[in-house]
């Protein structure tokens, strides 16, 4: 069985980034059931950023798993020994949440060596960033997930992006003091784009899924071919 953690940035159970993230992790399942997918929503954790104890820069105790204990800690472990990870945040003053922020600092740190600044996570994966936004493709002001992703690149791979812009904000405008957006653009784009967004996460999600077992199937075939060979 291979598995994909999905890490949910966002503070909604029911908006955007949740259900975008739902559908990646349907198009993960729609491969069959030697994929299994799990979804963590950071909203739900009580943690900390990094609290720079250096636990994990012990001379001969060395982890590239964060040492510091708390509801992360096992979401950390989890991710250390998966098969895929996904991050999915709305982008707030330009920005992923604070807890995703937050979160990458205890993922991340741990790979960093301070010796040669080399960055190594526990093993290598495929990575999907997703970003949900208020921005446009032609306006977009995003820094996504920032500094933090050349860190990613350098120490799991280049990552995919799925990203959904202009996306709704609220469910009715006419409850909130919103004048600057119109909720009339704001749905007609929805309704050209928002379903065209949804499939691009299905279709994210089923490509990591074949990608991590079509992984699996070669190594299985060197290895036989290595038996054959002895």
């Amino acid at each position: 069985m291979k598995k994909i953690i999905i890490i949910d940035g966002g503070p909604r159970k029911a908006m955007n980034t949740a259900k975008m993230l739902q559908r990646f992790a349907d198009g993960a399942l729609s491969v069959g059931d030697q994929i299994e997918v799990k979804i963590v929503r950071l909203y739900d954790l009580n943690y900390k950023g990094c609290m720079s104890c250096m636990a994990c820069k012990i001379k001969d105790k060395v982890s590239n798993i964060c040492k510091f204990k708390d509801e992360l800690t096992p979401v950390l472990e989890e991710i250390a020994q998966a098969d895929g990870l996904v991050m999915g945040s709305p982008i707030y003053f330009c920005d992923v949440t604070g807890q995703m922020r937050t979160f990458l600092e205890r993922l991340v740190f741990p790979w960093l060596s301070y010796n040669d600044y080399s960055l190594t996570a526990p093993k290598k994966m495929p990575v999907v960033l997703m970003e949900t936004m208020n921005g446009t493709p032609e306006k977009n002001n995003s820094n996504g997930y920032g500094s933090m992703e050349s860190c990613i690149m350098k120490a799991l791979g280049q990552p995919s992006h799925v990203i959904a812009y202009n996306t709704y904000q609220v469910k009715d405008y006419s409850r909130f003091e919103l004048k600057s957006f119109s909720e009339e653009a704001k749905r007609q784009y929805r309704d050209e784009h928002w379903e065209q967004d949804l499939q691009k996460a299905f279709d994210a999600g089923r490509d990591m899924a074949m990608s991590i077992l079509e992984s699996k199937w070669k190594k299985g075939i060197r290895k036989l071919g290595n038996l054959l060979n002895q």
